[in-house]
């Protein structure tokens, strides 16, 4: 019995079909790690994750680059209010560090010290963390381009220290645990002034924002205080 024609036909090349980008390979962005970070900073705070754990999470948070690579630092934790598991947060155009600087700021000293001075421009959102070491951001001759300065500041064994001009307005939010917290809000004559939020936690060291005599943004009623 011959073989039929259509039994010698070579088999068809097949393309493998494209596999679709799946949740974890989704790049994260600032607001994903924003998010994550609050849900360590709430278990550091309730006792679920000791000063080392929360440690070693926020570097790995903040090495990471994909939305896979952040919901395990989360997976064993309860997420407090408003927060779920961490999900792709709408696509964002990143801008880059020039005129309109938005992007988040990163400041960490891990038995060691990072300092933010002089004529710098500040973005929207800083993170500053201190764990057997020292922060120290200075914000007296920033330059001011948005209307609200949030800093996220956790201190476990170290301290994060915050100089402000004396005519922005202050807010704070924060907790003390065998440490200190020493934010205390005011307001500013000018209602178009700045308003910097600290907001945190201090574990076994300091969390402080202070105005400093003499220094002050000039300008208010321009761009929020661009020149100084």
């Amino acid at each position: 019995m011959t073989d039929s024609p259509l039994d010698k036909r070579p088999p068809q090349d097949r393309q493998p079909a494209a596999r679709p980008a799946v949740e974890a390979d989704v790049r994260a962005s600032d607001a994903d790690r924003d998010r994550v970070a609050d849900i360590l900073r709430e278990a550091l705070a309730e006792g679920r994750l000791d000063a080392e754990e929360h440690s070693e999470r926020l570097d790995r948070l903040y090495a990471a680059k994909t939305m896979g690579q952040l919901e395990p630092l989360v997976r064993d934790l309860p997420r407090p209010a408003g927060h779920g598991a961490p999900r792709p947060a709408a696509a964002v155009v990143e801008q880059p560090q020039g005129e309109g600087f938005d992007a988040t700021d990163n400041v960490v000293a891990i038995f060691s010290g990072a300092t933010r001075r002089g004529r710098w421009r500040i973005g929207r959102k800083t993170n500053a963390f201190a764990c057997f070491g020292g922060v120290d951001i200075d914000l007296t001759e920033a330059v001011f381009e948005q209307r609200e300065i949030v800093i996220n500041a956790t201190a476990i064994f170290g301290g994060v220290d915050i100089r402000l001009p004396e005519n922005v307005t202050l807010r704070g939010r924060g907790t003390g645990i065998f440490g200190g917290f020493d934010v205390y809000s005011f307001d500013a004559p000018d209602p178009d002034a700045p308003v910097v939020v600290v907001r945190g936690a201090a574990i076994f060291g300091g969390v402080s924002a202070k105005p400093k005599r003499g220094k002050r943004v000039k300008n208010l009623h321009s761009g929020h205080g661009r020149g100084h």
